[in-house]
């Protein structure tokens, strides 16, 4: 089990959850934020930091319409994005990485807030 970011996160890029997460796996795209799924600790941390309830555990949306959140936020990490070389995989924390810049196909094409 992993914690995600749903796409009540776009366009909001609040960052609450980016203080709170002690191993520092909450990256940021240009739209929202996502979890790496491999490096989430299922601490909960960033789901009572997020003012938008945008934080939640996968089990919590498995089986509901908000369940592609937890394919989307993973190909994050697993999919080549968009003006990359490669998938971002595992990089060991988001704060020497930076802003990433880009979302998911699937982020990119919703609709503006």
């Amino acid at each position: 089990m992993t914690y995600v970011v749903t796409d009540a996160c776009v366009d909001v890029l609040d960052r609450s959850c980016l203080e709170e997460c002690p191993v520092d796996c909450i990256y940021e795209g240009d739209r929202k934020m996502y979890i790496n799924p491999v490096e989430c600790i299922d601490c909960g941390a960033c789901e009572q930091a997020c003012p938008t309830a945008a934080a939640v555990a996968d089990r919590t949306i498995a089986g509901t319409d908000a369940a592609w959140n937890t394919t989307d936020n993973a190909s994050f990490f697993d999919v080549v994005l968009a003006g990359r070389d490669a998938p971002l995989g595992t990089p060991g924390g988001a704060t020497h990485l930076g802003p990433v810049g880009v979302d998911t196909e699937t982020v990119a094409a919703l609709p503006s807030r």
